[in-house]
């Protein structure tokens, strides 16, 4: 027979033991309880996103951010909101309405929206701010809330040049040509990678410039390039967003080629030789997701170029896939530093 010493002591070890496995069981619900509060509390961000003039509709560069936006409340759960900007005295008013309403990160969408920005970081300090092609370093104030998500635009205007002297030198054409928006550094360093590659391929090609100083009348682009294409051109690369379409229509309607900028443009038709394109929506994406993570670093440029995949040529129609594998080893040069790309015309 068990002793009434032996019958507590075994009494109290089932006792102990019931209380370990019930304070081990507590310690999996807080933690699991935790978990969850913590991955809830980390997709309660909010991000307000304010488009340039060429508003959601451009096919290109707002349109790209939004992709990026809407990937982040996709995959990270985050609160989106976009404001459409239809004149530049929209900008102030509109990134300030979302630092107003505590915007966790409030992004500007184009080298038009520098000052604004900068202006509306000034009055908010504790509030992020990210702003596509405008460097943080070259805001005369620094804003220390503020990272830049800039592009190497001309090293994929380079492999689009390159790609479109190829073509041209084989099928009898001397000219190609290049329809800018407004004149301004992300818009040239397309343009100035574009002549170069065009060069470095064929050495008498002939390459024609022209400015709308519009991101939005597609009228104007294509009258431009209608121009351009009177005059030889056979390639036309349009640089201005929505106005561009236009001079890719202008290409369609003569029987010319067209590249697109910013997205792939190859859905417009079989006459986009290709597109030069910039993951806008990558950038876009990368910074929601530092700021989730409490990894954002306000007061820094972020670089997107060929080397981190930031930048690049979009599909490649039948025309141009005989070069795909000239074009490629370019790619590899300029990832691997032995061709400099100008970002500047002269």
């Amino acid at each position: 027979m068990f002793s009434l010493h032996r019958v507590r002591t075994i009494a109290l070890i089932a006792l102990t033991a019931l209380m370990l496995t019930a304070a081990a069981c507590g310690d999996d619900d807080d933690s699991g309880e935790s978990a969850s509060t913590q991955e809830q509390a980390k997709k309660s961000i909010k991000v307000g996103l304010v488009t340039d003039i060429g508003g959601l509709n451009d096919r290109s560069f707002n349109s790209l951010a939004n992709a990026g936006l809407e990937q982040g409340k996709k995959e990270l759960g985050i609160e989106a909101r976009v404001i459409t900007s239809k004149s530049n005295a929209d900008y102030v008013p509109n990134l300030s309405t979302l630092a107003q309403q505590r915007y966790d990160l409030v992004i500007a969408v184009g080298f038009l929206m520098a000052e604004a920005t900068e202006t509306v970081a000034k009055k908010f300090p504790n509030t992020n701010f990210a702003i596509v092609d405008v460097a943080q370093a070259s805001m005369k104030s620094k804003p220390a809330n503020v990272q830049g998500l800039i592009f190497k635009e001309g090293e994929a205007g380079y492999l689009a040049g390159y790609l479109a002297a190829l073509y041209a030198k084989d099928n009898d054409i001397d000219t190609i040509s290049s329809v800018g928006g407004q004149k301004i550094p992300p818009v040239d360093a397309y343009i100035a990678g574009y002549q170069a590659g065009a060069k470095k391929a064929d050495p008498s090609i002939k390459t024609l410039n022209g400015y709308s100083q519009d991101f939005v009348d597609q009228a104007k682009c294509k009258e431009i390039a209608l121009s351009q294409i009177e005059r030889g051109s056979g390639v036309v690369f349009q640089v201005a967003g929505q106005c561009g379409l236009g001079a890719l229509d202008a290409a369609k309607q003569e029987g010319k080629l067209g590249i697109g900028v910013d997205a792939d443009q190859a859905f417009l038709g079989d006459h986009i030789l290709t597109s030069a394109m910039k993951r806008v929506d990558q950038a876009v994406f990368e910074a929601i997701k530092s700021v989730q993570d409490g990894a954002f670093e306000g007061g820094t440029d972020r670089v997107f170029d060929i080397k981190s995949e930031g930048v690049g040529l979009g599909e490649i129609s039948a025309d141009g896939e005989q070069y795909s594998g000239e074009v490629d080893k370019i790619r590899e040069q300029i990832a691997a530093g032995e061709i400099e790309v100008p970002s500047t015309l002269d």
